[in-house]
C-alpha cells in the first residue's frame, strides 16, 4: 500500500454493463490513492442513498445470525447493496461510472503473497540449502512463501497439470491482482481453457458472486441467453463472452432456465470456480484480491472441449492443448491413479485417431508428404517452455488459429501461412498437387506414445487391484464395522475438542466417503455444513431465491486464510526450434 507506482483502471459504465461494449482507460491509481477514492465513493453513496445508516462501513451480518434481522432497509446491507447495483444496471437509476483496477501483472507489480525460495513458483527463486529441507512450520514465515495455499505456488504444485508449463502466462499461472470499488464488476466468463480458478480476498469489503455449473448444458444456456439479447453484437464478435464486459441479471438467465448460485466473499476466503462454470459478480465495496488458475488431471476433457470450441470461431488458445497432452504423456511416472491415466488415455486417442487418418485421407487426394525430403525440429516433449511457445505461435492454423502440433498443410504460395489437417481446403486456392504436409511427428512416434500410456494404465490398475486385495485380508480390516454415528447437533462449526467428542453431525455423503474409502490409509475429517448467506434482495425481481445457493462448506485447513470457501459452480531432444520461421528454405517440386 505504500508503493508509488501507478497501475491503468479500466472504466465501467454501470448503466451499459447489458450492451457489452468495451471499457475504456480510466484514471492511473496507486493503491493509496485507489483506495482513497474507493472509500471516498462508497461514502458518498452511503450519505445520499442510506444516511440514517448507523456506522461508517458495510452493515454485514453475523454468519452465525439470522438475515432476516439484518435486513434493514435504512442500513446499506449486503442485500440492498445487491438491489441498488441491479437496479443501476438493468434499470439505469442513475448512470454511474466506476474504475476498476483489474488484471493487474504481479510480476510487474506486487502480490499480495510471498514468492517461493524452494522453486515452488514461476516467479520465485529456487535456493538450494532450502529445496531438501521439511515443510515449514504452520504459521511461521517460510510456511507462507511454500504452502500450495499461495497462489503464487497452486499453479506449480505437484498435482496441477500447469506445472509443466514452464512459461509465465499472466493471469493462467502467474496470479493477477484486482483493486476494486462498490459496484466495480467482474463480468461473466469462464476461465481461458476452461481452466478451474482459485480467487483469494486480502482485504476491503465483500464481494458478491454468481456462479453457473459447468455441465455443457448450463453453459450453452447461458450463451443462448446472451446471444438472445446481443443477437447483433454476437454476430460480429462471437467470443464476447471472453471480452468479460457484459453483465446480465441472473434473472435473466432463470428466465432462460440457466441455474444459478450466489454467494458472498469475504476477506480471507477462497472461492474457487471449476472448468467452464461461467461466474461474475461485483464488488460492494474498497477491496483487494487477486486470483490465478490451476488444473486437476480430470480437466483434460474440459481442455478438449475448449480447445473445439475456439476452433469453432477461430479464437488462439493460450497454450497449446495438443502439446500439453503430449507432455504429460512423456512424464507418465507421475500418473499414480488409473483413473486419471485413462483422462490422459482417452483423450491422446481421440487427438492422435484423428490426426492419422486426416493425414491418410490428404495424401490420398494428392497432398504430397515431404517428410523424407526436409528434417523439421522434432517436437519438444519435456516441458511447455518459452522457446516452444513462440515456436508453437508459427504454427497456428490460417483458418481455425489452432496450434498444428504434430502435423500442418502447406502451400508453394505462400512461405508463412498453413493450415490444420481439418481446413486445409480453405489454405489457398491453389491445386492439391501444390500443397504439401509438414509433419514433426512420426506415425511410429504418436502410436508409441499411445501405447506407452495404455501400458501404464493397465499396470496401474492391476497395481491398485493388488493393493486393495491386500488390504481386503488384512487383519486390522474393521474400520468400517467399528464405525457408528455421530448424534444430531447444529450444523455449523464446531471446535477441535467436540469434533473429538463426536458432537456434531457428518455432513451429506461422509458416510459414502467413509465406506468407498474403508480400505484406504487416509483419514476421513468431517465437513461441516456451511451457512452461504445466501441473500434476499428487497427486490425480488432483482434477486436470486434463496433456492439457487450453491453447496458451500466452509473447510477448516491450516491455510493462510484458515477458513476455504468452496463454490461447486458445480525425452527432451537436442534439436531446437530457435528458426524464424517454421518453413523449410527449400521444398522439393512435384516429379
Amino acid at each position: 500500500m505504500e508503493s508509488k507506482k501507478k497501475f491503468q483502471t479500466k472504466e465501467q459504465l454501470l448503466y451499459r454493463l447489458q450492451e457489452g461494449i468495451s471499457f475504456g482507460d480510466g484514471e492511473e491509481h496507486t493503491p493509496e490513492s485507489y483506495m482513497e477514492m474507493a472509500s471516498k465513493f462508497s461514502s458518498e453513496w452511503r450519505q445520499a442513498h442510506y444516511p440514517h445508516h448507523k456506522g461508517k462501513n458495510l452493515k454485514v451480518e453475523d454468519k452465525g445470525q439470522n438475515k432476516s434481522q439484518h435486513n434493514d432497509e435504512d442500513n446499506m446491507t449486503p442485500e440492498n447493496l445487491e438491489r441498488d447495483y441491479w437496479d443501476l444496471v438493468e434499470l439505469n437509476s442513475h448512470q454511474v461510472t466506476v474504475e476498476y483496477g483489474n488484471d493487474i501483472d504481479t510480476t510487474e507489480y506486487w502480490s499480495g503473497f510471498p514468492l517461493s525460495e524452494r522453486g515452488r513458483s514461476m516467479n520465485g527463486t529456487k535456493k538450494e540449502e532450502k529445496v531438501n529441507l521439511p515443510e515449514p512450520e504452520f504459521g511461521s514465515e517460510d510456511y507462507y512463501k511454500e504452502t500450495g495455499w499461495n497462489l503464487n505456488n497452486i499453479p506449480c504444485c505437484q498435482d496441477s497439470i500447469l506445472r509443466h508449463v514452464k512459461i509465465g502466462i499472466n493471469g493462467i499461472n502467474v496470479p493477477w491482482l484486482y483493486f476494486g470499488c462498490l459496484f466495480s464488476t467482474f463480468c461473466w466468463h469462464n476461465e481461458d481453457n476452461y481452466l478451474y480458478s482459485i480467487n483469494y480476498h486480502h482485504k476491503g469489503a465483500p464481494k458478491q458472486w454468481y456462479g453457473v455449473p459447468g455441465t455443457r448444458k448450463d453453459a450453452e444456456g447461458l450463451e443462448k441467453v446472451f446471444k438472445n439479447y446481443l443477437s447483433m453484437k454476437m454476430r460480429d464478435v462471437p467470443d464476447l463472452l471472453h471480452h468479460i464486459t457484459t453483465m446480465f441479471s441472473p434473472r435473466l438467465l432463470q428466465q432462460g432456465g440457466v441455474p444459478v448460485c450466489k454467494v458472498i466473499q469475504y476477506p480471507g476466503e477462497y472461492v474457487v470456480t471449476f472448468p467452464r462454470s461461467f461466474h461474475g459478480g461485483f464488488s460492494m465495496g474498497p477491496g483487494i484480491g487477486e486470483a490465478v488458475n490451476f488444473a486437476t488431471h480430470n480437466w483434460i476433457s474440459f481442455g478438449a472441449d475448449a480447445s473445439e470450441r475456439y476452433r469453432s470461431f477461430a479464437r488462439a488458445s493460450v497454450f497449446s492443448h495438443d502439446r500439453l497432452t503430449s507432455t504429460m504423456a512423456n512424464h507418465l511416472s507421475e500418473q499414480t491413479n488409473s483413473s486419471t491415466c485413462e483422462h490422459l488415455l482417452k483423450e491422446l486417442y481421440r487427438v492422435i485417431d484423428e490426426e492419422l487418418k486426416l493425414r491418410q485421407k490428404l495424401i490420398e487426394s494428392g497432398v504430397r508428404d515431404v517428410s523424407a525430403d526436409i528434417n523439421l525440429p522434432k517436437n519438444r516433449l519435456d516441458q511447455l517452455d518459452e522457446e516452444s511457445a513462440d515456436y508453437d505461435d508459427k504454427r497456428l492454423c490460417h483458418s481455425c488459429k489452432h496450434v498444428c502440433f504434430f502435423s500442418a498443410v502447406a502451400c508453394h504460395c505462400s512461405q508463412s501461412k498453413v493450415s490444420c489437417l481439418r481446413h486445409s481446403h480453405y489454405l489457398c486456392r491453389c491445386p492439391v498437387n501444390k500443397k504439401y504436409i509438414l509433419i514433426w511427428s512420426t506415425e511410429n512416434e504418436m502410436k508409441n506414445i499411445l501405447e506407452a500410456t495404455r501400458q501404464h494404465c493397465e499396470n496401474l490398475k492391476r497395481n491398485e487391484e493388488l493393493t486393495k486385495s491386500e488390504k481386503m485380508t488384512s487383519p486390522n480390516n474393521n474400520a468400517l464395522q467399528n464405525y457408528q454415528p455421530l448424534e444430531n447437533t447444529p450444523s455449523y462449526y464446531v471446535s477441535n475438542d467436540q469434533q473429538n467428542n463426536h458432537e456434531m453431525t457428518r455432513a451429506p455423503g461422509a458416510l459414502r466417503d467413509l465406506k468407498l474409502h474403508q480400505y484406504d490409509d487416509i483419514p476421513c475429517r468431517a465437513i461441516t455444513k456451511f451457512d452461504a448467506h445466501t441473500t434476499n434482495s428487497a427486490s425480488p425481481n432483482h434477486s436470486v431465491p434463496s433456492t439457487t445457493t450453491p453447496n458451500i462448506v466452509e473447510v477448516i485447513d491450516e491455510s493462510p486464510a484458515k477458513k476455504i470457501k468452496l463454490s461447486v459452480n458445480a525425452p527432451a531432444t537436442t534439436n531446437t526450434h530457435s528458426h524464424a520461421s517454421i518453413m523449410p528454405h527449400s521444398i522439393p517440386s512435384q516429379q
